[in-house]
């Protein structure tokens, strides 16, 4: 998991969208010639790698099975048929997807809730959800997911995760609690009123195995060796473990039973939440792959059709919902992976596994597949990557921690959803205090020294920068209402980006309580658009039936210059009683 996240890339790295219809843009979804060529150019080097990336993924397919609450048998059925399904639909040549640990901290709660159907039912209408948003072409919008907001729900499902791994690491066989950090409490308390030392040394030793052997030979798959070293030795010295049970030889054959048609209301915003991580996490892992080669580049679209047809078939033969992995992807694209025939390649290996090794499998504790899954929550934190995240501003700090306290407390989803709330309120206060009312020069003319000296004493011209919306409103008139001892005020309009309705109000309420003190607002500049809202709100109208609404910043001077000329442009007395209108809300 080292290889994690990395910022998106652009539009102009992605593939452009199809030319043509709906029907070109449906077509662009499905595999064509150029996938089978590509697979063709060195077959040799990516049958080694999808043998390599099997032998990986198996420990970690029993792992996140067991976890998701189905058993070991649906996390290799989910590994062998999403992944060689997501591998010919998807839209990267060298993602490999199965069961991920992100996954079952949304699917835990639904085996508690709704049983085996309903992680099956959450299962197909997420692949539903995501084949809509291919079509939709809603794949580019992962690109402005904020960082912070990823890093933050990356770290609190390692630590969900491994909050999950304390009954199994304990040998506790059923802990509860409504939450995970209330059941591996629950599991800790009961460990120690009956303590026993083998499925924790267990644990520790398959991880402090994994997280050893990664920095000493990364290549050589640790997870296997230290599973099938715990597998034996449980076996020899018939040590008190709980093995992972018998497993089907072979794939059970498709099946409609647990098709429920009550259960789909009730399980429709666990199947929003399981796509929308789906889409999430197979974006994000084919950003990292595309940044650890030369020339590859994904289609963001199609990726989310490929996962979603991966989705609908693996619940029919008893899996549970798949996602890219980001560590099965790292290592499948450093042995050497160049096309889809390395994916594929993974998913028959682990096919053959199960018709030919069933019986051996099922020996393997428990608590070895929880040392592996607490390696995994280990390597899947980014220290660096956090420390720089909080580093870097307050407003990314913050929502780097709140989205990881959100994760941890409550679930994954509600934390991306706040997460996301929070980053973009405070982008909106950051444009906010970025908006400028900057007082300019009113031109670079040669002018005598009375002259220029008349004109700054009685007109003032400001220019408006940025947007003026919601959030930087109130900001601009409370510095408007400094302006003292001037006749005339030209606001220069033409720089502002961005103008609504309350924008619009408080700029009308701004010219009132100018007027009020007796100085002439002149208005140049404005966009037809931002014009067609203050017309709308039926705002400066008297400005333009007394033509002082004027094209561009010249004009407004020469206007100015006229308006001084006259005696009635001289301030009036202001007067505390005559207060503005109340300010917009």
């Amino acid at each position: 998991m080292n290889d994690r996240w990395q910022p998106p890339h652009t539009a102009r790295d992605t593939p452009a969208p199809p030319v043509g219809g709906r029907a070109a843009r449906l077509r662009a979804l499905l595999p064509g010639r150029g996938d089978l060529r590509t697979m063709r150019r060195s077959p040799g080097r990516d049958l080694i790698a999808g043998l390599t990336v099997a032998v990986v993924a198996l420990p970690l397919a029993l792992a996140f099975g067991v976890a998701s609450g189905l058993g070991a048998q649906a996390g290799l059925v989910t590994a062998i048929v999403a992944g060689a399904l997501a591998a010919v639909f998807g839209g990267s040549n060298l993602q490999v997807s199965g069961p991920t640990g992100a996954m079952t901290v949304v699917l835990v709660p639904v085996v508690a809730a709704h049983g085996t159907d309903g992680v099956l039912m959450v299962g197909l209408l997420a692949g539903l959800i995501l084949v809509v948003m291919a079509v939709s072409r809603l794949g580019r919008l992962a690109a402005f997911l904020p960082a912070p907001v990823i890093e933050g729900f990356t770290a609190g499902i390692a630590v969900v995760i491994a909050l999950q791994q304390v009954p199994a690491a304990l040998g506790i066989a059923h802990a509860e609690g409504d939450k995970v950090w209330q059941s591996a409490a629950d599991a800790a308390f009961r460990w120690l009123d009956h303590p026993g030392a083998a499925a924790p040394i267990t644990a520790l030793v398959v991880a402090g195995v994994m997280l050893s052997g990664a920095r000493w030979r990364p290549a050589v798959p640790f997870s296997l060796v230290a599973v099938a070293g715990a597998t034996i030795l449980a076996w020899s010295m018939d040590l008190p473990l709980t093995p992972i049970g018998a497993l089907p030889a072979g794939l059970p054959a498709p099946s409609l039973g647990f098709a429920d048609t009550s259960m789909v209301v009730d399980l429709l915003p666990s199947a929003l939440a399981v796509a929308a991580l789906a889409a999430l996490e197979s974006l994000l892992s084919a950003a990292v792959a595309d940044g650890m080669t030369v020339g590859q580049r994904h289609d963001p679209d199609r990726e989310l059709f490929g996962q979603g047809v991966a989705n609908l078939a693996a619940p029919l033969f008893g899996g549970v919902p798949a996602t890219a992995a980001i560590a099965r992807t790292a290592v499948n694209v450093r042995a050497g992976a160049t096309s889809r025939l390395a994916a594929l390649t993974h998913a028959v290996a682990l096919a053959v596994i199960v018709f030919t090794a069933a019986s051996l499998v099922a020996h393997i504790p428990l608590a070895a597949l929880a040392g592996v899954l607490l390696a995994t929550c280990v390597r899947m934190v980014e220290v660096s990557a956090l420390r720089a995240l909080a580093k870097a501003t307050r407003a990314d700090a913050l929502v780097l921690a709140l989205t990881f306290v959100v994760t941890v407390a409550l679930d994954l989803v509600t934390a991306v959803a706040v997460g996301i709330g929070l980053a973009v309120l405070l982008a909106l206060l950051s444009v906010a205090r970025a908006a400028r009312l900057e007082q300019v020069p009113l031109d670079t003319t040669d002018h005598t020294d009375e002259e220029r000296a008349l004109l700054e004493a009685h007109i003032v011209a400001y220019r408006l920068d940025g947007p003026l919306f919601f959030a930087a409103a109130h900001r601009f008139l409370l510095e408007l209402s400094e302006i003292t001892d001037v006749r005339v005020v030209i606001l220069r309009m033409s720089r502002v980006t961005t103008m609504d309705a309350t924008g619009a109000g408080v700029l009308g309420d701004a010219i009132d309580r100018l007027e009020h003190r007796g100085i002439t607002v002149l208005l140049s500049g404005i966009k037809p658009a931002h014009d067609d809202i203050l017309t709308s709100l039926d705002i400066a109208e008297h400005l333009r039936r007394d033509h002082r609404i004027l094209p561009d910043t010249p004009a407004a001077i020469e206007h100015a210059r006229t308006l001084l000329r006259q005696p009635h442009t001289r301030p009036a007395p202001f007067e505390a009683d005559s207060a503005p209108r109340a300010l917009p809300c």
